[in-house]
């Protein structure tokens, strides 16, 4: 993980110490998030601080919720006598903050590209990162019958963070609901709705059937939700090689064209969330 969002998004998390004392607060933080659980001291090794500098940092990280005391497991067993070494790992808290630090930095660069290449530039870039993704999922999702597609997305999906689920459509139509319970950009997203626009278009490739999205984390939703269509694609390309748009974006822009009747959600798939 690069130091420099982890030091200049990290240190505002991290109390109210200011600069050299901050920055190395950070510093530790971020190595508990890649080495730990981590004895201090370790930490007091790889940072080059003394015992004591290395306990002050550690007990602000614990009063602050960033950081949490583990059980050593059996192949991190003390041996020989003494106390047992106590074990540090990063906790939720301690995790969010690195990656609001992260989207900070995300959604600046974005801004950047913007402001000086346009917003088409933007659009681009979220094809080209969506882009990874798709062609990891394609083997798994297209090796699977057309009922299976969407149950397949979902668990690929979930394989990566998105917390993802497949479930019957409740309107008459038919069809099927794709909810993501989490969204790694949904900050970012929530600001360049190009990010969602080139997800939405991704799914219905690899589905080869139209999808349109209902509800996104970034747009305040509770769940990025996704209705796809029963009708397959087989007359432009149908096993995921559409050759147009035929993804719909309803909250935060279009993209592609919009079907002319939004799909109902239900309580249960939007958690709550009423369209």
């Amino acid at each position: 993980m690069p130091s420099s969002p982890g030091h200049a998004g990290v240190g505002g998390s991290l109390g109210a110490g200011v600069g050299t004392e901050r920055d190395t607060r950070a510093r530790v933080a971020r190595l508990i998030l890649e080495h730990g659980p981590v004895t201090a001291s370790t930490l007091g090794e790889r940072v080059g601080l003394t015992p004591a500098a290395i306990r002050r940092h550690l007990d602000a990280l614990l009063a602050e919720g960033m950081i949490e005391v583990r059980k050593a497991r059996a192949t991190q067993a003390r041996r020989g006598r003494g106390r047992p070494a106590k074990w540090f790992a990063i906790t939720d808290a301690g995790r969010s903050a690195f990656v609001h630090a992260y989207d900070d930095l995300a959604t600046s660069a974005l801004r950047f590209l913007a402001e000086t290449a346009g917003d088409h530039a933007v659009a681009e870039f979220a094809r080209r990162q969506i882009a990874d993704l798709e062609r990891r999922y394609r083997p798994v999702v297209q090796g699977a019958s057309p009922q299976q597609r969407v149950r397949t997305l979902a668990e690929a999906l979930s394989g990566d963070g998105y917390a993802a689920a497949a479930a019957k459509a409740p309107q008459p139509g038919g069809g099927e609901q794709l909810c993501q319970h989490h969204c790694p950009v949904a900050h970012v997203a929530a600001e360049f709705p190009q990010l969602c626009e080139a997800e939405t278009e991704a799914f219905s490739r690899l589905l080869g059937t139209p999808v349109q999205r209902l509800a996104t984390i970034a747009h305040g939703d509770g769940i990025c939700t996704t209705h796809v269509s029963s009708r397959s694609l087989a007359g432009t390309g149908g096993t995921g090689e559409a050759k147009g748009p035929a993804a719909s974006v309803t909250p935060g822009g279009d993209a592609g064209e919009r079907s002319p009747e939004r799909a109902p959600i239900s309580d249960e798939e939007s958690g709550g969330t009423s369209l």
